[in-house]
């Protein structure tokens, strides 16, 4: 679903729609399109807090990663619309 919301990034709403369903389609399940549609920001923002902790600032780090989360949910919203069609299909 990264990949395809990647290659599809100039298509506002659509894009990640279509992303969704897809990898929503792929995943076979509603749990597995969750998870599929979360896990890379949720890795993405543990990679952020780590380093930022490994620098010295953990303080930095968390809130860069919180920040991270809430942009990437914002952006998630029409992907996991998608992904929930695509796993119900």
């Amino acid at each position: 679903m990264v990949v395809l919301s990647l290659l599809l990034f100039w298509l506002p709403v659509v894009g990640p729609l279509i992303a969704g369903v897809v990898g929503g389609r792929k995943a076979g399940s509603v749990g597995g399109a969750f998870l599929a549609e979360m896990l890379p920001a949720i890795a993405i923002a543990f990679v952020i807090v780590v380093l930022a902790t490994l620098v010295g600032l953990p303080f930095v780090g968390f809130v860069g990663a919180t920040a991270f989360i809430f942009g990437f949910a914002i952006h998630g919203i029409p992907l996991l619309i998608g992904a929930l069609i695509g796993a119900i299909l």
